[in-house]
């Protein structure tokens, strides 16, 4: 019987704004216009190298990256070098750092449909919640900006843990805070990789689409019904 949920951040309860809207904040902010053509090209230079945190992973990552990508969870400086790294890359390095703290800002965040709803519920019915989220900052108060701080119990972060997942240590940290038994906690996330980790310590698995927040309007709905299953 499932006693408390354990949910991954990005993808999972909220979703980061797209590439586009994202570039668009920053170049108004920075009062620069560009051409639909070059805008078009931006975007695409800075999918291509997932340079957007939470967005798509890059389709081209340089061999010289491949280290810092595969550990920029770690600590706050490997995140912002590698995101901005990969600006770079794309061809924006007057823009790195602007698009860097773009993304750590509650208003490029939005919370799927469902996401208060369900923790509002788990809440209500006495099922403690955590946050465990491999990322490079503290993203603490985009929560409470979407006024969901208050339905969250603890949050695990792996920069501020030292350990990203798919490694147990930050689910067992996570369990600690809980105060539960692994058996006894439903991991939700969107990465069968990094979040089915969980399962290595004895968490049961539930996954969701990673997908933008006005298709997946309610992916959350079957966590209520496996806990009131369980």
């Amino acid at each position: 019987m499932f006693k408390g949920v354990m949910f991954d951040f990005s993808g999972t309860l909220l979703r980061i704004e797209s590439t586009e809207e994202w570039l668009g904040a920053v170049l108004a902010a920075a009062g620069i216009s560009l051409t639909d053509e070059e805008f078009a090209h931006r975007v695409q230079r800075l999918t291509e190298y997932g340079a957007l945190p939470g967005g798509s992973a890059p389709r081209h990552l340089p061999t010289r990256l491949q280290a810092m990508w595969h550990e920029r969870d770690l600590s706050a400086d490997q995140h912002r070098l590698a995101y901005t790294a990969l600006a770079r890359e794309a061809g924006l390095p007057e823009l790195a750092q602007a698009l860097y703290e773009r993304h750590m800002t509650p208003a490029a965040w939005r919370p799927y449909p469902d996401t208060e709803p369900t923790l509002r519920e788990l809440r209500r019915q006495g099922f403690p919640v955590v946050v465990v989220s491999n990322i490079g900052w503290d993203l603490r108060p985009v929560f409470r900006a979407h006024g969901l701080d208050d339905l969250v119990d603890a949050y695990l972060l792996s920069f501020e843990l030292g350990a990203q997942k798919p490694d147990p240590a930050i689910f067992r940290a996570a369990c600690d805070q809980l105060g539960l038994a692994p058996a006894d906690v439903l991991m939700v996330g969107d990465n069968r990789i990094a979040d089915g980790g969980a399962q290595g310590i004895g968490c049961t698995l539930h996954f969701v689409d990673h997908l933008p927040v006005d298709q997946r309007p309610c992916g959350l709905a079957p966590v209520l019904r496996l806990l009131k299953s369980s």
